[in-house]
């Protein structure tokens, strides 16, 4: 496996040569890095080719190949991030970073699926956040590297041409599976409940969770149109009877506790599919890293940072997203 973790001059010589990266790392070293085609977010945790390390040395780097057409980084607030699927070049894909718990962060998830020209093109990416240590203490950034700019309110995104002869496409592997129990359904869209429906019933969702003993470290995982999508817990309030999540839920839409894993490394390694060492991309989840022991561990061919929510076309949790690049198939074509 090729390295990915560098040190400040190894990754300014990259970007003074003129590549096109996209990298995370710890917020003091990126802001000695020098202008260029870059973008970036915090985080000190990665999935390196050694396994899962935590450095506030060193930075992730993830380069794209010598063949993309072209690069152009553009920043969304809260009121522009819906223009971020229509900007993505027809024949290309985009790589977004948004920091964790700003309003562009609440906006994109909750709105992300009624955005014009939805997971028409490939959207992916992650949210930035801070050692679990400074929760609280330090805000989350990204980073432009084109004005050399850090931000906190905005996401950045580096949209990316392809020649015609390569497409991109995007892989979310998620671990978990809908259990064949009771399902819950909210009232109302957003990142914390009180009253829910529990088999059409209605009950409140902490006195729920007290009642079954059910094991937060799981998600709630929903079927969005065949596409498994997990909500993570993040506090449960037994006194206000609130629950808070890590990403969004949605009235209407049918939630069940997952199944449990009995190896999250070994069924990650079964379940990945083959690559063929094409990966221009990819991130998991501190979710998965800090509740599956991942530190020191690897999980198959696949680095990346370890992401604070990660992002395949819409919000996603404890799971992981990535994009490769392939060889576009001549029409009639098929594979092999």
């Amino acid at each position: 496996m090729h390295k990915v973790l560098y040190n400040v001059a190894e990754t300014s010589e990259m970007i003074s040569q003129g590549r096109r990266m996209s990298l995370s790392g710890d917020e003091g070293l990126l802001r000695q890095l020098p202008a260029g085609q870059w973008v970036a977010g915090t985080s000190p945790y990665f999935i390196a080719e050694t396994g899962g390390v935590v450095t506030r040395d060193k930075i992730h780097v993830d380069e794209l190949p010598d063949f993309v057409e072209s690069t152009m980084i553009k920043l969304y607030d809260e009121t522009t991030i819906q223009g971020v699927c229509r900007d993505i070049p027809e024949n290309g894909f985009a790589i977004i970073i948004i920091p964790a718990n700003c309003r562009v962060h609440l906006n994109f998830a909750l709105k992300a699926h009624t955005f014009e020209e939805f997971a028409a093109r490939p959207l992916v990416g992650w949210v930035s956040g801070v050692h679990l240590d400074d929760l609280g203490q330090v805000s989350p950034k990204v980073f432009c590297g084109e004005q050399s700019l850090a931000l906190e309110n905005q996401a950045v995104v580096m949209h990316v041409r392809l020649p015609a002869n390569k497409t991109g496409e995007l892989g979310i592997l998620n671990m978990f599976e809908q259990s064949v129990g009771d399902t819950i359904m909210f009232p109302n869209d957003g990142f914390e409940a009180t009253e829910v429906c529990v088999n059409g019933k209605p009950h409140r969702l902490a006195d729920y969770i007290h009642e079954k003993s059910l094991a937060t470290r799981l998600p709630l995982v929903a079927d969005y149109n065949g596409t498994l999508v997990n909500v993570s817990f993040q506090q449960v309030d037994m006194a206000s009877g609130k629950v808070t999540f890590y990403a969004p839920v949605f009235k209407g839409v049918e939630y069940r506790h997952a199944k449990r894993l009995a190896n999250y490394v070994s069924e990650f390694t079964q379940r990945m599919p083959v690559t063929n060492g094409n990966v221009a991309f990819s991130c998991n989840c501190i979710l998965n890293f800090v509740y599956s022991k991942l530190e020191g561990k690897r999980t198959g061919q696949i680095t990346g940072p370890v992401t604070f929510g990660e992002i395949g076309n819409r919000l996603l949790n404890q799971t992981m997203a990535y994009l490769t690049i392939n060889d576009r198939l001549p029409a009639g074509k098929s594979q092999p």
